[in-house]
């Protein structure tokens, strides 16, 4: 996953610019299409999915979230919402609180929503994850669900429910294993956002994985603020048209309104919207019928009944700024997937939308651009005419991490984009065993598995046998090697898919000259890191119990009026269960066990005696 550097809360996300963000980008969010990937993009009368968003008010959240990013967020979704749909608003920690239940949202809903951020640092003791999304999915709705979950990550049940830290793996594993398929089955879409680099992010990114989801993670105001329009924007999209460096974007006759939302820093000047006629605009000098909002970090414009021809807007302006459209004659997509495969090529399918169902122009070009922070190169594809529709393969992507999919239909006199977010995971993650004698791979693409994939290992020019053991699991077994060398191993794969031949690189593994092997998130994919963080907690949990046992024992026999006191405590229970041939057994056992230590300890007291240092 991206992660931005963590930095302070800075002054204008305060509660009161939070309201103005909101009100701003209300306005500009809006379009009917499609809300998830197996959804059919074209149909513009179906039913508008809910949005169910559970809100982590966990003590690990007031250290994971110390900017209190939780509740701008809550802000900003809510602001987000279009109207028309319905939401409902969970917290939970150790259990789970519904303090705005589902319902159309309103104006009444908005201010209702409003008032719930005190509640979101009452802080709980405790994080109970599984709880919380099967609490807020299990209402009935009246479409997809799709839950907006922000979180720290991290599952943390209280010891009174069994023995840490099982009982949180065995909640984890039923969260992925369990859950998470039967999500599916209901129609439920989890998008999850942590707040918190040290988080559960495999979890996280396999949760989204598994529902078709977005995932991120996010520690700044402007992480926040793009992982919530990524998600908006996926759940309802909207049309864009193409804004120029320059500021210039072009309104054609096919448009009724446009929005303008400019990002700028606060110590930027203001900036002018200049009307192809030459009217320059700025905030204190519109008409009435524009709207025109200016904040320290964004200016929102909206123009209904615009003018044609080019705009230009004269200014600072942010990487993120946008123009959203909306006119008679839409840009429609096929089902575009929330998360893609390094390795596997992406179907796409567009066309033309109008009231009059026209055959779209012939000199119309329909291309595909899949870019992120991970990509030394955009990956390019130029989608063919089939009749009334354009469609082509995106070639395989090679970066990991989060990405921007734009479908971009040009033509003489028109011209429209479609942004979706998407995750890219290893199609087969790997790691290298703590003891560098084998290679473990698992299938993250959920169509792979030892009957359709074969997997070949190359390590210093040395073939290695890449043995399956499991439908989706594989291991190689490594030779002996000098581990003053860092060493590349290069792992390909070959897939046969839906009568399609995939062939790939794995990302190279590296033993390190240290002898020490670190885990590459890249290569590794969330399941194997999640598994890896999972075994070390469990070696750590069995250490310190076995050391808080020996503490316990030494204290016993240091001080033995403490096995007097605990007698006394428990003879009552014990001459209940005398009874009990397992308890005449333990006790012998124990005897012996303090008959060894004492001989043991009688022998080393009767050593030769240390001679303190001296000079």
């Amino acid at each position: 996953m991206m992660r931005a550097p963590m930095v302070a809360m800075p002054h204008w996300l305060s509660r009161t610019v939070t309201l103005a963000v909101m009100s701003a980008v209300l306005l500009w969010v809006g379009g009917p299409g499609s809300v998830h990937a197996q959804i059919p993009a074209s149909s513009t009368a179906q039913v508008r999915p809910d949005v169910r968003v559970v809100v982590d008010v966990s003590g690990s959240m007031k250290a994971n979230d110390p900017n209190r990013l939780s509740s701008s967020a809550l802000d900003m979704l809510v602001a987000l919402l279009p109207g028309e749909v319905s939401a409902g608003i969970w917290t939970f920690g150790e259990r789970v609180d519904n303090p705005l239940p589902l319902a159309p949202v309103t104006a009444e809903w908005r201010e209702n929503a409003l008032r719930l951020p005190p509640a979101l640092q009452n802080y709980q003791q405790y994080t109970d994850i599984e709880a919380a999304l099967r609490t807020a999915s299990a209402v009935d709705g009246n479409g997809w669900r799709h839950v907006v979950l922000l979180t720290d990550g991290v599952i943390d049940l209280p010891s009174t429910r069994g023995t840490k830290p099982a009982i949180d793996i065995a909640s984890r594993a039923r969260v992925l294993d369990a859950m998470s398929p039967d999500l599916v089955r209901q129609g439920v879409v989890v998008h999850a956002i942590a707040f918190s680099a040290g988080a559960d992010v495999a979890m996280v990114e396999r949760l989204a994985q598994q529902t078709g989801g977005l995932a991120a993670v996010v520690e700044t105001p402007e992480a926040l603020l793009g992982a919530f329009l990524d998600i908006v924007g996926r759940i309802f999209p909207a049309e864009q048209v193409p804004l120029d460096d320059d500021g210039s974007f072009v309104i054609d006759d096919s448009v009724n309104d446009f929005s303008a939302l400019v990002f700028h820093d606060p110590d930027d000047g203001d900036i002018t919207l200049v009307a192809p006629d030459g009217t320059r605009y700025s905030r204190d000098n519109v008409p009435d019928e524009i709207s025109w909002q200016h904040e320290p970090r964004f200016d929102l414009i909206r123009v209904p009944d615009a003018q044609q021809g080019e705009w230009r807007i004269e200014g600072a302006m942010g990487a993120n700024s946008r123009i959203t459209v909306s006119g008679d004659e839409r840009l429609v997509t096929g089902a575009l997937p929330s998360t893609l495969y390094t390795g596997f090529e992406v179907p796409l399918e567009a066309w033309l939308e109008s009231p009059e169902e026209a055959t779209a122009p012939e000199e119309l070009t329909v291309t595909a651009t899949l870019s992120g922070e991970a990509f030394k190169a955009p990956v390019n594809a130029t989608l063919q005419r089939r009749g009334k529709h354009f469609s082509g393969m995106l070639p395989a992507p090679t970066a990991i991490g989060n990405a921007r999919l734009v479908i971009d239909a040009r033509g003489e006199s028109f011209h429209r984009q479609r942004v979706q977010a998407v995750n890219i995971l290893p199609a087969i993650g790997a790691v290298v065993s703590d003891d560098r004698r084998h290679v473990e791979l698992v299938a993250e693409h959920p169509g792979l598995n030892r009957g359709n994939t074969v997997l070949s290992g190359d390590l210093l020019g040395v073939p290695l046998v890449v043995e399956p053991v499991g439908r989706q699991r594989w291991e190689i077994a490594l030779p002996e090697t000098d581990e003053q060398l860092r060493q590349p191993l290069v792992i390909e794969g070959q897939a046969t898919l839906d009568g399609r031949e995939h062939r790939w690189k794995l990302p190279t593994l590296w033993l390190n000259a240290d002898g020490s092997v670190s885990i590459d998130r890249a290569a590794a994919g969330p399941t194997l890191v999640g598994e890896r963080l999972t075994q070390q907690a469990e070696e750590a949990a069995g250490q310190r119990s076995a050391e808080a046992l020996a503490d316990r024992f030494v204290e016993l026999v240091n001080n033995p009026r403490l096995v007097v006191d605990w007698a006394r405590q428990t003879w009552p229970t014990v001459r209940t269960r005398a009874t009990d041939p397992r308890v005449w057994i333990g006790l012998a056992v124990l005897v012996l066990v303090l008959v060894v230590w004492s001989r043991w300890r009688r022998r080393r007291a009767s050593g030769p005696t240390r001679e303190e240092p001296h000079v």
